[in-house]
């Protein structure tokens, strides 16, 4: 008995360190070696504070992450995908148990064939069982897969945490555009409002026709349906931003007005590596290695299983003598399963297994091109932008002259009220669409941030 137990020692010993995982080998990026435009590296930093300016933007921001419920769900997934990775990988030990138990047994006379006996065994044992000896690195390979879903799940954490973050980002700034674009029609009610007394005592007066008070009344009333509409999307804008933060907003934010510096500009010149620190595309690879991991338990399972059940310990019929000399007591039973036929159900689980690897693949890839398709509509939008924004404000300046003349020529009675009308008219529309613009370029800030895995910091080296 001995040498069988040094036989398969050394056997175990041989074998230990086989493995049927093939070697993985990252796929080549589909993308472009860098982005558009780009003319300087930048290095990651993951700092969030180094976009946001705004002071009350990152007290938003802080509560999220601590009180958010989708991302309490993700860390606590993290978390169950962890135990499942050290339940995986006990079955890399031998599970040992120590049990204790006797035995009672009352024998009948008519058994006897005399006087009723009762028999008593006491037994102590400690010993293992069915604990799978991994010669070919089958449950090795189990255990990789778990841990890669694991770091898999930890991924998807922090894609969750950085879609947290730009959408809280994108919630406040959407809430203070919608709060200024409320203050703009309150402005422009009273204005017209203020309009419609001035052309209804010229009309009583019989300096302005029925014409002009009817389009006066018309703009009071579009301006007054434009402010129910504002304190609606304000109201709203209020609850989305709380259900993010996952707490009361309060009252008390510090605002700070949309024009001002409220997100860093990513800078100029990104090199498409920074890709490869995506949370999702990071998911995408471990859950790649999860499924070249999944190969090499299908591939073991052609092989022999061999599983081995041992104890040892002590029996006695009286408590007394359980530790006595003579009661000890040993149990030991190797097993060997060996695959014969299986109507190719081993076959087909490894065709599926590789075909699960080759689906990865396909996914990892995909992300990657999406992951480069965002950066760049990113970079793209950024530069244009700009431009829209200054040729808006360009237009602001143009109709606030227009209107100031309108004004003028139409208090001093060179013009009717219908040119003031639409000057008035002109300039809302051109306030509202400046505000608009400054919105989307600052919601594709943050949608660049978001698109390139996290913060950044540029270098003053440029790329040769």
């Amino acid at each position: 008995m001995s040498t069988l137990r040094l036989s398969l020692l050394s056997m175990a010993m041989l074998l230990g360190g086989c493995s049927l995982i093939p070697e993985y080998q990252r796929p080549a990026s589909p993308s472009a070696a860098q982005y558009p435009t780009a003319t300087q590296p930048a290095t990651p930093n993951e700092d969030w504070r180094t976009l946001f300016n705004d002071p009350a933007l990152q007290q938003l921001i802080e509560s999220a992450l601590v009180n958010n419920r989708d991302l309490r769900v993700a860390a606590l997934n993290v978390e169950a995908f962890q135990a499942q990775y050290r339940i995986q990988r006990a079955d890399l030990l031998p599970a040992v148990s120590a049990n204790a138990s006797e035995s009672r047994q009352r024998m009948p006379s008519s058994v006897t064939k005399g006087k009723a006996l009762i028999n008593s065994t006491y037994a102590v044992n400690l010993g293992i069982s069915a604990y799978e000896l991994d010669f070919f690195g089958r449950v090795r390979s189990l255990s990789e897969q778990a841990l890669q879903s694991w770091l898999a799940t930890e991924e998807a954490r922090r894609s969750a945490q950085l879609s947290l973050v730009a959408n809280v980002a994108n919630a406040y700034l959407t809430w203070r555009a919608d709060q200024e674009l409320l203050e703009l029609t309150r402005d422009t009610l009273a204005a017209d409002e203020q309009s419609l007394h001035l052309t209804t005592r010229n009309r009583e007066a019989g300096k302005s026709s029925a014409l002009e008070q009817a389009q006066a009344k018309t703009s009071v009333d579009s301006s007054r349906a434009n402010l129910a509409r504002y304190q609606r999307q304000v109201a709203q804008d209020l609850n989305s931003l709380t259900l993010l933060v996952g707490a009361p907003v309060p009252a008390s934010l510090p605002a700070r007005p949309l024009a001002s510096e409220l997100v860093q500009q990513v800078p100029a010149g990104l090199p498409s590596d920074l890709l490869q620190r995506r949370p999702d595309i990071l998911q995408a690879e471990y859950k790649l290695k999860a499924a070249n991991a999944n190969i090499g338990a299908a591939r073991a399972a052609f092989f022999p299983s061999v599983s081995l059940t041992a104890n040892a310990g002590t029996s006695s019929r009286d408590l007394s003598g359980l530790f006595g000399s003579g009661s000890g007591a040993w149990t030991f039973q190797p097993q060997i399963s060996l695959p014969i036929f299986n109507a190719g159900s081993l076959r087909a689980s490894l065709d599926y297994s590789k075909l699960q690897k080759d689906v990865a693949v396909a996914e990892y890839e995909k992300s990657i091109q999406t992951a480069f398709q965002e950066v760049a509509d990113g970079l793209a939008a950024r530069t244009t932008y700009q431009q829209q924004l200054q040729a808006q404000r360009d237009l602001v300046e143009a109709t606030q002259t227009y209107y100031n003349l309108a004004q003028n020529r139409y208090q001093n009675g060179v013009d009717s009220s219908l040119t003031f009308l639409d000057a008035q008219r002109s300039l809302f529309s051109s306030q509202q669409g400046l505000i608009t613009d400054r919105l989307a370029q600052l919601v594709a800030e943050v949608n660049l941030y978001t698109a390139l895995g996290g913060g950044w910091q540029a270098s003053e080296a440029t790329i040769q």
